[in-house]
């Protein structure tokens, strides 16, 4: 269910207060070490990649000479599926936490909202509201009273 324009709005005054309150806590939170790491899962795996791949034509030049060394062809074929999952995996999340999503926070703190699952539709301008945060949460009660008839 997407956010309805108040609450994405009251997000936005979170984060600005967290910013205020906690810069540390809000670096932490902005998502860059998750790049970082998904960049190192990215690099380890295909390390282990290449290993895989020498681990398999060990096994198959051996047991060439040998049927005792089936075995760790498999195994080499084994770490090879699991380096390129780990890949695969890791550049997604490095591909979606890269996309820009569009920003609604104050833009030097850096926080981004994302459009709560719309996609592809314009943002309507909002209207500004002069009353606490009581008042508005009164209001938005009294509105969906009125269009669920009464209920």
């Amino acid at each position: 269910m997407p956010l309805s324009e108040e609450e994405l709005r009251l997000l936005e005054q979170m984060e600005r207060a967290l910013v205020e309150e906690d810069p540390k806590l809000a670096s932490t939170l902005r998502g860059t070490s998750l790049r970082r790491s998904a960049r190192r899962r990215a690099i380890f795996s295909g390390v282990c990649f290449v290993l895989g791949i020498a681990v398999l034509m060990t096994g198959a030049v051996l047991s060439g000479n040998d049927s005792r060394f089936w075995a760790l062809g498999i195994a080499g074929f084994v770490i090879m599926l699991g380096s390129a999952t780990i890949a695969v995996t890791a550049i997604r999340g490095q591909q979606s936490g890269s996309a820009e999503p569009r920003s609604h926070g104050h833009p030097a703190h850096g926080f981004t909202v994302i459009d709560g699952g719309r996609s592809g539709r314009t943002r309507r301008s909002r209207r500004s509201s002069s009353g606490s945060f009581m008042e508005r949460m009164e209001q938005r009660w009294r509105r969906r009273r009125e269009e669920n008839g009464g209920f």
